[in-house]
């Protein structure tokens, strides 16, 4: 079981105010897997995930300190149908925690939050992936579960931007 979220951390669904920082972080999390951030991409993630209809989300995990609450970090995920689950099944796709924070608790407390999620809603399974040379991501990912042991093969039918 997961350890619990540093207290002065504080993890919450995204506000329309919250699209300049979520950009940065966005943007940072983009160069990070050697990407160039594309506008139109990151104007359409961003309007999905305010977008109800969408199943789409986006949480940021903030800090109070001088004069206000500052975000730490943010993570996009989704809800999807599986054929082998009966309920929705929970897929962490980005997650992203601002260099100067890290192993401040703020990735604990977004995955704490999500799982916690997960199990009030009943949702099956909460996923994610990562790089294998993400040493920092994975330590943490790791005192959560092993990895599922599983390779990952990806056509694309057009190139990533």
């Amino acid at each position: 079981m997961p350890a619990e979220p540093y207290p002065s951390i504080t993890v919450r669904a995204v506000v329309p105010a919250d699209e300049a920082r979520w950009r940065v972080l966005w943007d940072a999390y983009t160069r990070f897997y050697e990407r160039e951030p594309v506008e139109e991409i990151t104007r359409r993630t961003w309007a999905r995930i305010l977008d109800p209809a969408v199943p789409i989300f986006a949480i940021v995990a903030e800090r109070a300190g001088d004069g206000g609450r500052s975000i730490l970090g943010m993570a996009n995920y989704l809800l999807h149908d599986s054929t082998s689950h009966l309920t929705p099944v929970c897929y962490l796709q980005d997650l992203y925690v601002d260099p100067v924070a890290r192993g401040g608790g703020a990735g604990r407390a977004l995955i704490d939050w999500l799982w916690l999620r997960t199990r009030e809603e009943g949702w099956s399974t909460l996923y994610w992936q990562t790089r294998e040379s993400n040493h920092q991501a994975r330590a943490l990912y790791d005192s959560y579960t092993p990895h599922s042991g599983f390779v990952r093969y990806v056509l694309r039918n057009q190139p990533v931007l």
